[in-house]
């Protein structure tokens, strides 16, 4: 093969002639130790912080001008992870999984560490369903907005069938995308129906904000006062319709749910809890809570605590015990407690991560629409 000409070689195209070669990080050892590794001759100082670990962890350099450190064993999970150098937080250059959102705060590196068998969220050969994208105009928000619908397997086959649908809401920073991307719904909901665990039921996931993400607060303090209620009109005006015009769903509340992660588990119960008439099944995973404005925000339902235990067929919170929301969660469950709300409060090990939220909603599909 001929030489390249010049000024058409790597260098003219940005690249490197002969880049230095670096192991692959991270690299996870058949005991679950895990090594990440980073070249970077230049820097002075890199740290490694990681949802497998409290704190951080420093980098060595060899004389190769290569960071490594290696953690573990671990368990087999997903996690996230970034690096730190010089103090600048960021991904690691030799690993493509990549978690991303609406903001670039939540990028982060992603490091999978497999057990000896098959994950309850891992890809089995099963039946699969389909996951779906839809652009739309909210007249509500006048906005041209996207959501992602997750449809059972057989669907389209089914053509006489109706279904219930489960709105599935996503946390700060993220959009309509993060639940079957990080969450892994499609996969978990698949594998559940193909155990006989679970009803089949649509999945609509929405963009969960009303207002653009990275609004500045309020000069009052908190986050921006009108999102959830924004986005309340939204989901009722304008998604609803939508998928009641373009699928086979049930239209009655006795079929419909409503839950979310964070920032969208806190908009699933403000909105659930308040509209009854819409939905029976609600549910908050690690919601994000204001315990001194539950008096206000779920007045309706401490008013008439009989016709919304009537009404609900299943409320259900989550959060685990080591999540800075914990407090407010357990603070929430005290005050349905005390208004007589029938509820589950499930308690886990745990931070605010997607570990937990995909363990939630393995837990939580198979009680619905029973």
């Amino acid at each position: 093969m001929a030489p390249n000409p010049p000024g058409r070689g790597p260098e003219a195209r940005g690249g490197v002639a002969n880049p230095p070669v670096v192991t692959r990080s991270p690299e996870v050892g058949p005991d679950r130790r895990v090594t990440f590794r980073l070249l970077a001759p230049k820097a002075s100082e890199v740290t490694l912080t990681g949802e497998f670990m409290e704190g951080s962890r420093s980098l060595q350099k060899d004389d190769k001008g290569v960071w490594s450190v290696t953690v573990g064993p671990l368990e087999p999970e997903i996690y996230n992870y970034n690096f730190i150098i010089d103090g600048v937080r960021t991904i690691d250059p030799n690993n493509p999984h990549v978690k991303t959102g609406s903001t670039a705060f939540t990028i982060q590196s992603v490091l999978e560490v497999r057990g000896d068998g098959a994950a309850f969220y891992d890809g089995h050969g099963v039946p699969h369903g389909e996951v779906r994208a839809h652009w739309y105009e909210s007249k509500s928000l006048n906005a041209l907005r996207r959501l992602t619908v997750y449809t059972p397997p057989g669907y389209d086959r089914n053509v006489q069938g109706r279904y219930p649908v489960l709105y599935l809401l996503h946390g700060a920073n993220s959009d309509e995308t993060v639940w079957t991307r990080d969450g892994r719904a499609n996969l978990i909901l698949d594998n559940l129906l193909a155990e006989g665990k679970a009803k089949p039921f649509l999945v609509v996931m929405p963009f969960g904000y009303g207002v653009p993400p990275g609004t500045p607060a309020p000069v009052s303090g908190g986050g921006p006062s009108d999102n959830t209620a924004l986005f309340s009109r939204d989901l009722i005006e304008d998604v609803i319709p939508l998928i009641q015009s373009r699928y086979r769903v049930y239209a009655d509340r006795d079929h419909r749910a409503i839950a979310g992660l964070s920032m969208g588990g806190g908009e699933s119960l403000g909105i659930g809890l308040n509209h009854l008439e819409l939905f029976s099944y609600v549910a908050g995973f690690s919601a994000a809570l204001r315990p001194a404005e539950f008096q206000k925000t779920f007045a309706g339902l401490a008013a008439n605590p009989q016709d919304a235990n009537e009404k609900l067929h299943l409320l259900w919170i989550g959060c685990g015990n080591q999540d800075s929301l914990f407090p407010a969660a357990r603070s929430f469950s005290e005050f349905l407690t005390e208004q007589k709300i029938k509820h589950t409060f499930r308690e886990s090990s745990g931070a605010h991560t997607w570990i937990n939220w995909r363990r939630y909603l393995n837990e939580f599909a198979p009680l619905l629409f029973r």
